[in-house]
């Protein structure tokens, strides 16, 4: 392996920042919603239904990934409920009957965010002008995004960076800071302040009238809205202010100029000394005057506690700051203070005891806070709690704090408030929540007790599934929320009450501590290949403390099957419905329609066709029904409101009611059987959009059947556009608009017409306006694509280049001239011949579009190319300038009076990065569909496509998600069932001849990069290994527990020593106290065979005090018996303070029957204290290989005890990984890098062959093979990975002692865990010339982080490898980055100011490499071309390196 590629499978899910602006739209956007006509009697229940009022965006970053969601709120309302299938989680509580997230736009970034913030202008609830995100990364980059309309996607407003040489002067001679640059907003959006290198203050200046650094174009702007823009920036030197330590800065609310409050530290101290210098913090309060540059200091407050951490600002009218330290709150502001002390710990200035308490101990170190109103702040504690603190205050002097306790909920890592009633706990290490909360008076309490837990309305089952159960539990059993003033007499803190419902969750799996790779339930034990790799599943150590959890990841979806029948020569299956007791409008409710079951089978092979009654046994009654069977079927589905079927074969098509045909039509011309009508007259491909069937004919003419629904018959037409034009259609599809709303109606010009009028007319004909309307979308040879509204076939939406995959398509009416098509020309005529021709073969073979339901869903447009590429765009609404609609009043005709002839002017398309999906291999020719929309399968709604690489395309929040189908290779037809025996469930046939039918598992959440389960753990799971032969997985936990003081402190003595340690400084109530020690148990746990809740089937618990470290499943040769055994060994420490030696135990034990009785499943054979920490053990060629402490000791294995053979004494100070390949040995120390050993079994000596002599913190290591080179890879505490090699015979190694450098790269992420497993073989390894034999030895290592991501590091050859750098190095300047951020600096080696030698650039990056995919193809084939390769040569090797790595 000389060289790699780094691939990111599951991108990080930890939420580290989040924030709440009006990014997308403005606060006067936002329409006040009519209120229900029934509301009267609701008021007396809810003295508090007002307006929701405008609802931010939420903002949340999770290392280098940027979202943003919309938070769509349903208010209750009679039309609401009655529609919606399912009660909404969280029930109805103040006529919010339900909030979710919506994706607006989502980011991979190149470099993490180290602090987030927005820029609002801060007008009110009417403002036009919309909020910017301000983003700020390592060292010292700062960029400024805002969201652009006409591109449906942020833009850099504006970048500021104070990194290179001309700044070099901030960092004062220093290289490494404590933290990244912290990003603070001015409340009024005048500036914000920027603290960068620990004490340089960077104040950024915001535009005043909308203008800013980027061009004047107030015209792109959707109806003039502005977002907020930084005009200027400046630096303030700390220093200079005399601050040595600064901790936190924010801005206050009230004063005229901005003021930044900055909490910092005069004089260090330190714990030795805390009990002398312990009040050495204070805030200072400067005047920002961005204009003269100054900042005056206009007051100050000293003797604030040491641990004093965080300032939150008091909003108006009351104004001020609040100080947050570990164990007491403060409050100041200029002219009032008090303090709230919360423990014990908590003492004033001199030592007194005399701050006012708090009712209850609580320790706030490491908070995380935000308003819920002018008054009151939540608090969330690092245990999970939510506080709130009250400010009570009299004419805007604050008199007191008062703390209460609310419920628990998740270990957050940020909190907003999203508008005036929802707040979102956002999280690194359990799933994060959007909760809506009220507040009301004491009156309210009653109605507040019925509304009982906070996620009491839905049934527990689908309550546990949707929200994936770790998150909630607490929140259930949480107490009461309730918050009494019970001192006061002052109107102002009346009683308040508060009341939560969880409204969503977003899906977390970080951080990801360990994992194991083992086999799944529902394995194929005979399956080959790539399908043998769905047989796997990745079980993960993931969350902390209650938030704890294994997370069960698979990357492939593997469906359960129910049946499975052979059935050879299958071309296509349908099911379609039927009710003989329909009546000719029956108004059907959607919930009805949701559930009603199919009704026949049709199955399509070579030469005939079957048909098969879905009753609750599949019977074949093909003799019995009317339906087309001598030969092949194309397509079969419903038409008139499911009371007919339709069956479309190549020479002509039946409708059917039920078994019986009511018509048959032929396409054929009866005059001339020529070859051409032939071609003309036999059926390609059809789409059905009732009451409309369209037929592309062979040749690439149209026709369309119309159906007239009131006699449920239907006549064949040719469209007069296409029976004119001479251009050949390569795909069709009808486009069905359904809802009361349709969708596209919006976009077009005369819009007006058709919203808002709904009220009104949804009465009587209620089923009628329901029907929505019905597109075709066309797609000719060339390439262009034109949507027309059917049945009038006006020309509602055109563009060219379709096929191209720009990023955006638009009308091409209003196209301004944009400089991409001179790219175009010139690079087409200056281009060889030989280029050219690789685009002309292209063309567009399937088409299909679809909006699934939502209430604010936008449709999908999917193509697929003949060479397998799949576009996929994504629709959004633009109202452009009205310059731009003055241009085509020439081209409408002023005969097109009715609205459906307006052209959609305002639709335009983006494009969606599909980069998860790896495309065919070898291209269908031939013409069968490939895509099959569903709307419920399980519960989920989406797309099949299915081929040689199946995948399924979900759904959720307006997202896709793709999750591939691997297990049963290629699949030939697709399509849903939903009967008796098989709920919402799915048929397929694969390439081998079995139709198969199945259900989707249940328990896995699919709204994650990769289907996940999450098992709570209760505590926090800390390393997990796979029992192969049993199926177990053995998993050690540690859960927080109380115990005494005394207690404790009893277990720190050195019990050999005898010393008695005596209690003199305690008095007698504080050996009552309690302190929360974890202690450390080994669950051994089996998947459960259902797929529901995994069984605990034992538990090994350690003796107090003492730590599980390490747990591994060893193969021991047992020398008294002479044959090997498969033992559990676990390595374990004993904490117990400084004064005491350390010690450790080695315990083995081993795996029996599967018995009732749990105890006797596992049973101890051999226990054993050692010097030091056995922080890892490892099984070589029969022997058991110890680290403890300092040492490392190989061990026999007697049967009955282990006896040392032979040790290795380096100086690793702490090993924390131990690898093993044949009798090579690689560790990894906590700082001394990585130690390459050999045993030999003659002398029985472990000798050290080389190590790396740079010093290095190792989070993990792992051997990497590549044919017959050995290489071995390290990750490290600054986020970056290195690969070493051992080559005693270079100079440079020192005569092999060290250790050579192949390559170095910066993940971004703390990796804790590699996994070594074989690669595929893929179609170019079959097919080339290279050896065959040096490729099947080939291993990929997957990794596992602590954000939740999950990646791989696979070797290249050489020729590859240099084709893809220089490909990358070509694609830093050809894609627009995000937020302006340079790929290169990010992946470069991170050394943090220690001496490093920067070692070769070997290893390729495919984040980076995924863009190329998006560009548009010519500039593809440009791109190709300049670096001397082509187009295919490239995404074959891409599609390779997904293949070869598609591993779960």
């Amino acid at each position: 392996m000389s060289y790699a590629a780094y691939k990111m499978m599951h991108w990080p899910t930890g939420i580290e920042h989040c924030a709440s602006g009006f990014i997308t739209h403005c606060s006067a956007d936002f329409v006040p919603k009519i209120p229900p006509i029934n509301s009267d009697d609701l008021e007396s229940d809810w003295p508090t239904t007002k307006g929701v009022g405008p609802v931010p965006n939420l903002v949340v970053t999770a290392a280098n990934i940027l979202e943003v969601y919309i938070v769509r709120i349903q208010e209750e309302d009679s039309r609401d409920t009655r529609n919606s299938a399912e009660a909404r989680r969280g029930g109805v509580m103040a006529g919010v009957s339900g909030a979710s997230l919506e994706l607006a736009c989502h980011y991979r970034l190149h470099g993490n965010v180290e602090s987030m913030a927005v820029l609002s202008i801060g007008g009110g609830d009417g403002c036009r002008k919309r909020d910017s995100i301000i983003l700020a990364f390592q060292d010292a980059k700062i960029s400024v995004l805002e969201f652009d309309d006409s591109i449906h996607a942020l833009r850099t407003s504006s970048m500021h960076c104070f990194e290179g040489p001309e700044w070099l002067h901030l960092k004062r001679g220093r290289e490494y800071f404590a933290r990244g640059p912290l990003v603070k907003i001015d409340p009024q959006g005048r500036c914000s302040g920027v603290l960068v290198y620990g004490l340089q203050m960077i104040v950024l200046k915001a535009a005043q009238a909308g203008a800013g650094l980027v061009g004047d174009d107030e015209a792109f702007g959707s109806g003039g809205a502005v977002s907020a823009r930084i005009e200027s920036s400046y630096i303030i030197n700390l220093r200079d202010l005399d601050m040595k330590h600064v901790k936190d800065f924010t801005f206050v609310h009230g004063y005229i100029e901005p003021v930044m409050v900055i909490l910092h530290e005069r004089e260090p101290t330190w714990a030795g000394r805390v009990s002398w210098k312990h009040h050495t913090c204070m805030i200072s309060a400067l005047s920002i005057s961005t204009t003269l540059k100054q900042h005056p200091l206009i007051w100050s407050a000293v003797n604030l506690p040491h641990d004093a951490y965080k300032l939150l600002a008091v909003p108006s009218p009351i104004g001020g700051v609040l100080v947050i330290a570990a164990n007491s709150i403060h409050y100041h502001s200029q002219s009032a203070s008090c303090a709230l002390a919360l423990n014990n710990f908590a003492v004033g200035i001199d030592n007194s005891q005399d701050m006012p308490r708090s009712s209850f101990q609580v320790e706030l170190d490491a908070a995380n806070a935000t308003w819920l109103s002018f008054n009151v702040a939540m608090l969330s504690t690092k245990t999970g709690e939510l506080l709130l603190l009250t400010l009570v205050y009299d004419n805007r002097v604050v008199q007191r704090l008062d703390l209460s306790k609310s419920k628990a909920s998740v270990l957050t890592s940020g909190i907003t408030t999203v508008g005036s009633s929802l707040f979102f706990l956002g999280s690194r290490l359990g799933d994060s929540l959007l909760v809506q909360f009220t507040c009301g008076m004491a009156a309210m309490s009653t109605v507040k007790e019925e509304m009982g837990d906070i996620e009491g309305d839905a049934p527990l089952v689908k309550r546990l599934r949707r929200s994936s159960s770790d998150t909630l539990q607490d929140m259930i059993t949480g107490d009461e929320l309730s918050l009494y003033n019970s001192a006061s007499n002052n109107a102002e803190s009346a009683q308040k009450t508060f009341s939560f419902a969880v409204r969503d969750s977003l899906i977390n799996v970080g951080p990801l501590k360990d994992f194991s790779y083992g086999l799944r339930i529902n394995a194929d034990l005979n399956a080959t290949g790539i399908a043998k790799q769905s047989n796997y599943e990745l079980v993960c150590c993931s969350g902390h403390g209650k938030n704890g959890s294994l997370c069960v990841l698979q990357q492939s979806i593997r469906p359960e099957m129910i049946t499975e029948v052979e059935l050879p020569g299958c071309r296509g299956i349908w099911t379609v419905y039927h009710k003989s007791t329909r009546g000719q409008n029956a108004d059907l409710s959607k919930a009805a329609e949701d559930d009603e079951y199919h009704a026949y089978l049709i199955i399509s092979l070579e030469a005939r066709t079957m048909v098969l009654e879905t009753a609750d046994l599949l019977g074949e009654v093909t003799e019995s029904v009317d339906y087309y069977v001598q030969g092949s079927t194309i397509a079969a589905g419903n038409l008139f409101g499911r009371r007919r079927v339709v069956q479309v074969y190549a020479r002509g098509a039946r409708i059917l009611d039920g078994a019986f045909m009511t018509q048959d039509l032929n396409f054929g011309s009866s005059a001339s059987e020529s070859v051409s009508s032939t071609e003309s007259s036999t059926v390609s491909s059809v789409s059905i959009g009732d009451p409309f069937v369209l037929l592309r004919m062979m040749d690439g003419s149209i026709q369309l059947l119309v159906g007239d629904p009131s006699t449920c018959t239907v006549s064949v037409t040719v469209p007069a556009v296409f029976e004119s034009s001479k251009k050949s259609i390569s795909a069709c599809t009808l486009y069905h608009d359904k809802g009361p709303e349709p969708w596209l109606r919006k976009t077009s010009t005369d819009a007006w017409l058709s919203t808002g009028v709904d009220e009104a007319i949804d009465g009587a004909d209620g089923a009628s306006h329901d029907q929505g309307d019905i597109y075709c979308v066309v797609c000719y040879e060339s390439g262009d694509l034109e949507i027309f509204d059917v049945p009038g076939f006006n020309s509602v939406f055109s563009t060219d280049k379709f096929m191209s995959g720009q990023s955006h398509l638009v009308d091409t009416v209003i196209r301004e001239p944009s400089k991409g098509n001179v790219f175009n020309q010139n690079s087409e005529e200056g281009a060889a011949q030989g280029r050219k021709e690789s685009m002309e073969g292209m063309k567009v073979v399937e088409l299909a579009m679809q909006r699934w339901s939502g209430h604010h869903s936008c449709p999908f447009l999917f193509g697929i190319l003949s060479d397998g590429t799949i576009l996929c765009y994504h629709a959004y609404l633009f109202e452009g300038p009205e310059g731009a609609s003055r241009m085509d009043e020439s081209i409408c005709t002023q005969s097109a009076a009715n609205t459906s002839a307006s052209r959609l002017r305002n639709l335009r398309f983006v494009r969606t990065p599909l980069d998860t999906y790896t495309r065919e291999e070898t291209p269908i020719s031939s013409s069968r569909q490939r895509m099959t929309i569903f709307k419920n399968v399980g519960g989920n709604q989406g797309l099949f496509l299915s081929g040689s690489r199946p995948s399924w395309f979900m759904v959720f929040r307006e997202r896709l998600r793709i999750h591939p189908q691997l297990c049963d290779g290629s699949i030939v037809a697709f399509t849903v069932l939903h009967n008796v025996n098989c709920n919402h469930g799915l048929i397929y046939v694969t390439s081998q001849g079995f139709l198969k039918i199945c259900q989707l598992p249940s328990v896995l959440s699919y709204d994650n990069y990769w289907p996940v389960q999450k098992i709570p753990l209760k505590g926090t799971p800390h390393q997990v290994t796979y029992f192969a032969e049993k199926n177990l997985y053995p998993l050690i936990v540690s859960v927080p527990v109380l115990k005494p003081i005394n207690q404790v402190l009893s277990s720190l003595v050195d019990q050999e020593a005898g010393h008695q340690n005596e209690h003199d400084n305690l008095n007698s109530d504080e050996l009552h106290r309690t302190y929360a020690v974890e202690e450390f148990e080994v669950r051994i746990l089996e998947p459960e065979k259902s797929g529901g809740p995994w069984q605990t089937k034992a538990t090994i618990p350690m003796q107090s005090s003492e730590n599980a470290l390490t747990v591994r499943v060893v193969t021991l040769f047992n020398s008294s018996t002479k044959e090997n055994e498969t033992l559990l060994a676990i390595g374990t420490a004993y904490v117990q303070g400084e004064d005491v030696a350390a010690r450790g135990r080695v315990l083995l034990f081993s795996v029996g029957k599967d018995t009732d009785a749990s105890q006797n499943m596992v049973s101890e054979v051999y226990s054993k204290e050692l010097k030091g920490a056995i922080s890892a053990v490892a099984s070589l060629q029969g022997h058991l290989l110890i680290s403890s402490g300092p040492k490392i000791i190989l061990h026999k294995w007697t049967g009955s005890e282990l006896n040392g053979v032979a040790f290795f004494d380096a100086p690793p100070l702490y090993v924390v990984s131990l690898n093993i390949v044949k009798n090579f040995i690689l560790l990894g120390d906590v700082h001394k890098s990585i130690y390459f050993l050999s045993w030999k079994e003659q002398g029985a000596q472990l000798s050290l062959l080389a190590k790396d002599f740079g010093s290095l913190d190792c989070f993990a290591t792992e051997f990497l093979i590549d044919g017959s080179t050995l290489s071995l890879t390290v990750s490290d505490e600054q986020k970056n990975i290195q690969i070493f090699y051992y080559a005693p015979k270079m100079s440079e190694s020192w005569k092999g002692q060290k250790l050579l450098s192949r390559a170095e790269f910066h993940a971004g992420a703390h990796i804790t865990k590699f996994l070594r497993l074989q690669m595929l073989p893929t179609s170019s390894d079959r097919s080339g010339s290279t050896q065959v034999a040096d490729k099947t030895n080939r291993f990929a290592l997957l990794f596992g982080t602590l954000d939740g991501s999950i990646g791989c590091i696979a070797p290249l050859d050489e020729l590859t490898f240099r084709r893809l750098q220089s490909l990358q190095k070509k694609l830093v300047d050809a894609v627009p980055h995000v937020a302006g951020l340079n790929p290169r600096s990010f992946r470069q080696f991170k050394s943090n100011g220690k001496a490093h030698r920067p070692g070769p650039d070997s290893m390729v990056d495919c984040e980076l490499l995924s863009h190329y995919d998006m560009l548009p193809i010519e500039e593809q084939l440009e791109i190709a071309h300049q670096i001397g390769t082509t187009r295919m040569q490239i995404l074959s090797n891409l599609n390779d390196l997904s293949l070869g790595t598609s591993f779960l």
